[in-house]
């Protein structure tokens, strides 16, 4: 009876209808948003999303402790190890980090779970973090418990859709990071560029549709079919789809169709540039870059640019745009993150920024020389900011001989002073 409905039901799912992966209706289906689909295809959007995950994935992540001497690196501990080494068997720091900041960006939350277990022990225990999984954005709900369902009255919790197997999962405010926009109106949602731009996003993506159907035309305009005489709807769409075939697609880009005695073709569309078409849509896309804080010249506009504002934009970028976003992750990861005891011991993560500010050898090779003759740089660092090992005798700072104290500046020229005349 089992395999007789089996076999029904196998009967009945392949005279069913497929669909590509991509299809609307299945996106839907799956409680994917085809619109959010269409925003990621619009390619200065898509630009934007690229540039912000992947420069958060360029800058590893190191691990720090603040002494009386100053900040100096920190023993590497299992969270620190996993964060800079493999936060989980299938994914690199760089995919964990760049994947949360798409999510990020694109829904204006990024979370990552913390998994971990408590290690009991005869007095107390600690508890221990066994790896960390970056969840899609989509399928996560912050939920404040203002009654106490859950055993903890205003303590907030993030409910997981697994979208593979249509399991809930509740997780606590520990065991998850965090990560929002700069726009949020509660602090506890971050709202994305998507959503409070959603007109110029689709008022972007609508002209690029609009452009690859040019394309597809062969950039033939829309004509009125002018003729003489009287002609049935059947012999219209005739005569409406030979001259289609005749003159649109690519294929028939520069084709000399002949038009039969008494019929005339006019052109209906109005010109790209009559209708300043590629000045609004540079617009749309500035508008679009300068709400995410990348700047002109990293989507490829160069139009006010050379190459030393260039440099010049690249700065800015770091300090205007990702500056505020480095502050924000750290601060997360730092405060989920760290055990009391290593805030005690004023331990803390963060993010080497100086790896995105390289400049050509040349330029590095000065910078350096600089900072280790002037007593900022040990040989030794130097060494190591170039990926070179360490030397014997490397660990001292060095300055010029003839620099003194600026307390002692004319002391020299005093009774008793080295250089007096009088010696």
């Amino acid at each position: 009876m089992n395999f007789a409905k089996r076999l029904k039901n196998a009967i009945q799912a392949l005279k069913g209808q497929t669909v590509e992966m991509d299809d609307k209706e299945l996106l839907e289906w799956l409680g994917i948003s085809t619109t959010n689909y269409k925003a990621v295809s619009e390619v200065t959007y898509y630009t934007c999303l690229k540039l912000l995950a992947e420069t958060l994935g360029k800058m590893p992540l190191k691990y720090y402790q603040q002494t009386e001497r100053g900040r100096i690196r920190a023993d590497p501990t299992t969270a620190g190890i996993l964060m800079s080494v493999r936060p989980n068997p299938y994914m690199t720091p760089t995919t964990m980090w760049t994947t949360v900041e798409q999510n990020c960006q694109h829904y204006g939350n990024g979370y990552i779970w913390i998994r971990g277990k408590f290690l009991p022990a005869r007095y107390g225990g600690q508890y221990q973090i066994m790896d960390m999984w970056p969840m899609q954005s989509n399928y996560v709900t912050p939920i404040m418990d203002d009654v106490g369902i859950w055993g903890g009255e205003g303590k907030l919790y993030y409910r997981y859709s697994d979208p593979r197997t249509g399991k809930q999962y509740l997780f606590k405010d520990s065991e998850v990071m965090h990560f929002k926009t700069w726009y949020s109106l509660d602090g506890f949602m971050g709202e994305s560029v998507r959503s409070i731009l959603s007109h110029t996003v689709d008022g972007a993506n609508a002209s690029q549709r609009y452009m690859n159907q040019l394309y597809k035309n062969g950039l033939t305009a829309r004509m009125a079919m002018q003729y003489t005489g009287d002609l049935s709807d059947e012999k219209v769409k005739k005569l409406q789809k030979k001259f289609a075939d005749g003159l649109s697609g690519p294929q028939n880009a520069g084709k000399i169709v002949p038009v039969p005695i008494g019929l005339t073709l006019t052109p209906l569309n109005v010109s790209l540039a009559d209708a300043q078409f590629f000045e609004l849509r540079k617009y749309s896309a500035l508008q679009i870059a300068g709400a995410f804080g990348i700047k002109p010249n990293q989507i490829n506009n160069y139009e006010k640019s050379s190459y030393s504002n260039s440099e010049t934009q690249q700065l800015a970028f770091l300090v205007e745009t990702m500056s505020y976003r480095i502050k924000m992750y750290e601060e997360e990861i730092n405060g989920k993150i760290l055990m009391p005891d290593e805030i005690a011991d004023q331990k803390f993560y963060k993010f080497n920024e100086r790896s995105i500010l390289r400049t050509d050898s040349k330029t590095q090779m000065e910078n350096l020389s600089k900072a280790v003759n002037n007593g900022i740089y040990m040989p030794n660092e130097a060494r190591e900011y170039l990926d070179m090992p360490a030397a014997e005798g490397g660990d001292v700072l060095m300055v010029n001989g003839n620099y003194i104290p600026i307390t002692q500046v004319g002391a020299q020229y005093t009774k008793g002073g080295e250089g007096n005349a009088d010696d």
